[in-house]
């Protein structure tokens, strides 16, 4: 069972992150099975541990709004696509946006290393080559397909080329979301994407 997480009364969340009237709570699973996906995107990127994490939490005055484990240590037993199936503990309309405001604001702080990968995937796309052509994209491709295949216990295939497509579309997104309107620009993904259920695996980034 979930821990009761007290929010604390004089925080305020910024307008951006208004509260949306959602349909029923399979919503809420969806948003929260998103963030997960851009949760291991920027953790097999750049390496972002659970004190990272803390320290996020700490900064931006989040203390009290978010149970712990946060980022891999939540997912890493549980399918990020299966809505709501195989025991990821479920979040809250605060924790989601809370945890919004913490990966923006880690990405904000490793902001020129994702524009350094993106920028070598557009010089690898130029040149018709394959990323893992370079060794950045080449581990970060391969430590992303681990940490979702090892995610994945719904039993669900999904085809090593189709994973690598969804690790780079994710890379470019991480990049927005590092700007200055990163975190409205990620809130309005995410309700946009659990409307359609979820991020469309294709072939195209």
């Amino acid at each position: 069972m979930t821990p009761s997480i007290n929010h604390p009364t004089e925080f305020r969340f910024p307008d951006v992150l208004a509260h949306p009237v959602l349909n029923h709570t399979q919503q809420l699973d969806d948003i929260a099975a998103q963030l997960d996906l851009i949760v291991i995107s920027f953790e097999t990127l750049t390496g972002t541990n659970q004190n990272e994490y803390l320290s996020a939490v700490e900064a931006l005055n989040l203390t009290g709004m978010v149970s712990t484990p946060i980022g891999s240590l939540r997912y890493q037993q549980s399918s990020p696509v299966s809505k709501g199936q195989g025991g990821r503990k479920s979040l809250d309309i605060n924790e989601v946006r809370s945890l919004v405001l913490i990966v923006c604001h880690l990405a904000r702080e490793h902001q020129e290393f994702i524009r350094r990968a993106v920028g070598l995937l557009e010089q690898v796309r130029i040149q018709n080559q394959s990323p893992h052509r370079t060794a950045l994209l080449g581990n970060y491709i391969d430590a992303f397909s681990n940490a979702y295949q090892v995610s994945m216990n719904d039993g669900n295939i999904i085809p090593p080329q189709q994973i690598t497509f969804l690790a780079l579309k994710l890379l470019i997104d991480l990049l927005f979301y590092s700007g200055a309107g990163g975190v409205r620009r990620l809130w309005f993904t995410l309700l946009e994407r659990a409307m359609i259920h979820g991020y469309a695996i294709t072939e195209e980034y």
